[in-house]
């Protein structure tokens, strides 16, 4: 329905925050609709759809895109970009351990069902990286 907040209708920032709905999938979706001076039409399938379809599809291609052309036409090597992005990575966990954690990371107890998990995980990557040294690149042809 429409969002009034003066008729009490609509999810507002404490009732989206209890929903566990990442902040940045509510930034991201009313910056779409951008309801700035009415009210404005509000749905859960809605929600649902533009989160799939337009964010995670779309930045799904732009990296895909993104990616691929940085490996072509060598402006960076693979390696290199993983180094960065894993550096990238390593600096904001520091970061998030520093700020939550006192700077040291807590023991971490794993349960039965963790285990589990992260056997059949493990078994998963260790048979995908095995199907990724299977793929082999084909050079294009050249057209007539």
């Amino acid at each position: 329905g429409k969002f009034s907040k003066s008729r009490g209708v609509g999810v507002f920032g404490d009732m989206a925050k209890d929903t566990g709905i990442p902040a940045d999938i509510w930034r991201f979706y009313l910056l779409y609709l951008r309801p700035e001076g009415q009210d404005s039409a509000f749905s859960w399938s809605d929600l649902m759809l533009k989160n799939n379809s337009e964010l995670l599809n779309n930045l799904g291609n732009f990296i895909n895109r993104f990616w691929n052309a940085l490996a072509v036409t060598g402006v960076i090597s693979v390696p290199r970009l993983c180094s960065c992005l894993l550096s990238a990575f390593v600096h904001r966990a520091g970061m998030f351990v520093c700020k939550f954690f006192g700077g040291t990371v807590p023991d971490m107890v794993l349960t039965p069902d963790d285990k589990r998990l992260l056997a059949r995980v493990t078994l998963e990557l260790r048979q995908y990286h095995q199907l990724l040294e299977k793929v082999r690149w084909v050079a294009e042809s050249p057209r007539v």
